[in-house]
């Protein structure tokens, strides 16, 4: 079947949306209207008030398969796996696994076709089983040829309850609107188990998490070479959706980057890394398989060895033992390292390096009577004696064994597993080729295609089924679902041309601002510049006068933007050496604002290069309080209008300007100046992050009707601390500066939170709601309170979920995905909740990601706009707010993918990680920078680092 874009099903007509889904949906919306209660969905969310009515109907494929579900109960286990005999911990991550398998082939075998388990802590039977504690073997790899050695692990199963699906379907299917199921997420949980058997039981597939699966066979995996030692797989991600009448399979395409299988040494070959140290950060955890040693099991089957890499060989492994190998660097090669060989001994079964082999019970000789027999020898002699090999001296001696206990290897029989995802960061070359093999030139219809043909198999999900599913009988289609969905209208654009307001058409949501000027365009009367070039570059400007003459020509198109700007004072040129950069930017800076007080000072750089954006960005927005734009000198020494245009909206935003503007009726209550709006966000370390990296929350809000500015605050945080902790004191400070520009408080408070998983939906009730009702409690008069102000409301902006809509004809397309405005509010979820899709922006390229909103507290629009058949229900006013505020983002000419005030708070967090980089991003402008603060704790003592200058602290100091 061609599901080629944009028309899926080309020559055949495409399938209606599931009319008893609709029906489902209608009957429990009046229901819920009737009863006018709260979703029972633990009574904390509001009810959906009504599926929205505005906007022309359009039919869309989403990547969606419904499940046929007809298991009845089902048995849940715990299992608990103990440390073995000998103290060794309980093995985790891939160890735990392989755990899980070896009981459910050792004790479970008959069984096992109805058996799922999500490999950590938890099985689901179709049967009862056998309760207990089990002793399961774990063999070590390079020491399982004395089968006393083996790890024995007392696995214990226990019987927790049951489950049963059979119970989701009649809540699913149920138009009661008094309907609760209370253990939803357990069932849920348990049918994700049983999908995710099958890939995650099948060696030739790497299942990453719980829930992400690639193919590594040969005739079905996509890879693609990224350079420097990694490689991005295609694959997909799965996950069970509970949905009004049905239950449904998100299948979404999905990327990873993983090092290269095969040859340890054309892995590091493409490194070309000269630092050992990160060399050997780059390898360690790597799995590699060891060639040298043909093993068979007792069935006479080649039995493979696989181990982590646990780094190079270093000066100091093996220390405590009788006969340390002698190492005399870091990261020595074959002909350097010597380990101690026993020759008085039978010859050693493991690789060398490793200490004496042990007796067949378990003990290590005695060590009575003279010394053992023996000599040094490298590891490079011993692999020319024993294998007939000639081993590489450049390269390292690699430690598969532990600090205490090193086991070394030469790289030459180390052979990188399959699919094991890269734990570093991917460079700029290496993400640019990740977005050219996931992005450039995939059209939405090949990622639909894949679904449906590739990820059939790769999953396990197409005829025949795999037993796993036959046995707990659960039948997926194998073709996407069709939803509903509506386009709505944009909204009118404006700007100004001259002393006119003038009017902008748009575009597929974008357009440009040829001849047309600011509706609020701002004054930059002082200011000045900071070229920054490098040693031994070549300069571009040539002249003094080359950089006036491009200064004027970008001052002209500021201008003729509509704001008054004043020539430029005299500037400064930094030339970096390498060695005293920050400390030479940030003397430039202070001498700038000694010099001539400026209040804007543009940024010129040689190249893109984040350090050195990092640090101006550190002196000018917390020491100094100068407001900032950088650019690169090749642009412009062009003078070319359109770049200079991009700069100019951060500009005027910057200095408090408004780009564009809405007509009032497109805002609604917006438009009536009592509603401030507010973006919360929170980022964590992401991996490379030093240990010490805090948390952040960033907080923006709206300071008047016209939705143009939004100053910003940061606090760091608690690692991977979820909720905002100072979110008082934060709503506190907007709040009054909202009182201070309009003189009064706002009546309404419209909270969009971004960055909450689903499972947290939760602590922003529990915890977050509190502290901003604490807030407003603080600051508002009895008698405003007594009245019930300020109402609330808090949306819940998701970004990395796994929807993916498709267009169904040529004329709702655009570019292969759904036109800008596309909103999908049925089909895909629960008609008990307040949630819906939109996709406000046009994907340049790709596959467009709609923005999920959830609402989880209510006291604005419902109330005051109830389900209305005459006039706009709450349901399509707040959809038709968020898309048109989507139009406002003030550094772009078209709509963008997520409404501003989540946006502009995702912002503020970046910059926050611009201030922290040498936390977030260890490796800083001068080399040798180091991070402070105890292992594993965040460094809390950074506050100061976040805080913005009074100058600009209530700016957009981060657009």
């Amino acid at each position: 079947m061609n599901y080629g874009p944009p028309i899926f099903r080309q020559g055949e007509p495409v399938p209606p949306p599931n009319p008893a889904v609709t029906k489902t949906e209608d009957d429990l919306l009046k229901a819920l209207t009737v009863s006018g209660k709260k979703t029972p969905r633990q009574a904390k969310y509001p009810q959906r008030p009504g599926y929205g009515t505005a906007g022309r109907p359009v039919t869309l494929y989403a990547n969606y398969l419904p499940l046929t579900v007809t298991s009845n109960a089902l048995h849940r286990y715990h299992i608990d796996i103990a440390a073995d005999a000998a103290g060794r911990s309980a093995p985790v991550g891939k160890k735990a696994r392989h755990m899980v398998r070896l009981l459910l082939d050792e004790h479970f075998a008959q069984e096992k076709s109805g058996i799922a388990s999500d490999f950590r802590s938890t099985l689901i039977s179709r049967t009862k089983l056998t309760e207990g504690q089990f002793n399961v073997r774990y063999k070590e790899d390079l020491e399982d040829d004395y089968p006393e050695n083996a790890r024995v692990h007392v696995v214990t199963v226990q019987y927790t309850g049951e489950v049963n699906p059979a119970d989701l379907v009649n809540y699913l299917t149920s138009t009661n609107a008094s309907s609760l199921l209370e253990s939803k997420e357990e069932i849920v949980a348990a049918l994700n188990m049983i999908m995710g058997q099958h890939p995650k039981t099948n060696d030739a597939v790497a299942s990453i998490g719980a829930n992400r699966h690639f193919s590594l066979r040969q005739d079905s995996m996509e890879s693609f070479n990224l350079g420097g030692g990694l490689s991005a797989l295609r694959g997909f991600f799965i996950s069970v959706r509970a949905a009004t009448a049905r239950v449904l399979l998100n299948v979404q395409v999905k990327y990873i980057a993983c090092y290269n299988q095969g040859p340890l040494t054309n892995v590091i070959g493409e490194l070309r890394m000269n630092n050992t140290y990160r060399l050997e950060k780059f390898l360690k955890g790597l799995r590699v398989r060891i060639t040298h040693l043909n093993r068979k099991n007792s069935r006479g089957e080649s039995r493979p060895r696989i181990k982590p890499i646990h780094g190079l060989a270093n000066r100091g492994d093996g220390g405590a033992s009788g006969n340390p190998p002698k190492v005399p660097r870091h990261g020595a090669g074959p002909e350097e390292v010597e380990f101690f060989l026993n020759e008085a001994a039978p010859k050693p079964v493991s690789v060398p390096g490793a200490p004496e082999p042990k007796s067949k019970k378990g003990k290590k000789p005695a060590r009575a009577g003279p010394a053992e027999a023996g000599r040094y020898i490298t590891v490079a002699a011993f692999f020319q004696k024993e294998y007939n090999m000639k081993l590489n001296p450049n390269l390292p001696v690699v430690n598969v064994g532990s600090r205490d206990r090193p086991v070394y290897l030469p790289c030459e029989v180390c052979e990188v597993e399959p699919g094991q995802p890269a734990k570093s960061k991917l460079s700029g070359d290496q993400t640019a080729s990740m977005l050219k093999f996931a992005v450039m030139g995939r059209k939405p219809g090949q990622n639909a295609q894949s679904i449906v043909s590739r990820g059939v198999g790769v999953l396990g999900l197409g005829q025949p089924l795999n037993p796993t599913l036959t046995a707990f009988g659960i039948n997926p289609s194998t073709e996407l679902i069709t939803v509903p969905g509506r386009v709505l209208p944009a909204p009118k654009i404006y700007y100004k041309d001259g002393n006119r307001t003038k009017e902008i058409r748009t575009n597929a949501g974008s357009w440009n601002m040829i001849k047309i000027q600011f509706c609020q365009p701002a004054s930059l009367k002082s200011w000045t510049y900071l070229l920054i070039d490098v040693a031994g570059g070549r300069p571009h400007f040539n002249t003094p006068n080359d950089l006036i003459g491009a200064l004027e020509g970008f001052r002209k198109t500021l201008i003729s933007m509509g704001m008054r700007v004043e020539p430029p004072k005299q500037g400064k040129r930094v030339v970096l050496t390498g060695k005293n950069d920050a400390a030479d930017i940030e003397k430039a800076i202070l001498d700038l604002q000694n010099t001539h007080n400026p209040v804007f000072i543009l940024g010129i750089f040689y190249t893109k290069d984040t350090g050195i954006y990092n640090c101006v960005k550190q002196v000018c927005d917390v020491r100094c309080g100068i407001r900032n734009v950088n650019v690169l000198a090749e642009k412009i020494k062009n003078s070319n209008d359109q770049y200079n245009a991009n700069v100019g909206l951060k500009i005027n935003l910057k200095l408090g300007g408004a780009n564009q503007s809405l007509q009032k009726s497109d805002l609604g209550l917006i438009a009536e100046g009592k509603t401030m709006l507010v973006g919360i966000d929170v980022t964590h370390p992401s991996p490379g992050s030093a240990s010490t990296a805090p948390s952040v929350a960033g907080i923006v809000a709206s300071v008047d009707a016209n939705l143009a500015q939004w100053p910003a605050e940061i606090r760091v945080q608690s690692s991977r601390q979820e909720m905002v902790a100072d979110l008082e004191t934060l709503l506190v400070s907007r709040l009054n500066h909202w009182r201070k520009i309009n003189r009064n408080l706002p009546e309404n408070i419209i909270v969009y939170r971004d960055g909450v998983s689903e499972g947290q939906y939760n602590t922003v009730i529990d915890k977050e709601l509190p502290l901003l009702q604490s807030a407003c409690k603080k600051i508002y008069p009895a008698d405003q309170t007594k009245k019930g102000l300020p109402r609330l409301a808090i949306i819940i902006v998701g970004k990395r979920h796994n929807t993916r809509f498709y267009p169904t004809s040529e004329e709702n397309s655009n570019r292969d995905n759904p036109i800008p405005g596309t909103v999908v509010d049925r089909g895909v979820s629960e008609a008990r909740d307040w949630d819906f899709f939109l996709q406000a922006h046009s994907a340049l390229q790709g596959t467009a990601r709609p923005a999920h909103y959830f609402t989880v507290w209510d006291e604005i629009f419902y109330p005051s706009r109830p389900g209305n058949p005459g006039g706009a229900g709450a349901a399509d006013v707040l959809q038709d707010l968020t898309h048109k505020m989507c139009y406002l983002f003030g550094r772009a000419t078209k709509a963008v993918s997520v409404c501003p005030p989540a946006y502009y708070a995702d912002l503020v967090c970046t910059r926050a990680r611009c201030f922290l980089s040498d936390l977030f991003d260890p490796l800083s402008l001068d080399s040798g920078g180091s991070t402070s603060g105890t292992e594993g704790t965040a460094d809390m003592s950074r506050t100061a680092d976040v805080v913005i200058h009074p100058n600009i602290a209530e700016t957009m100091f981060y657009i």
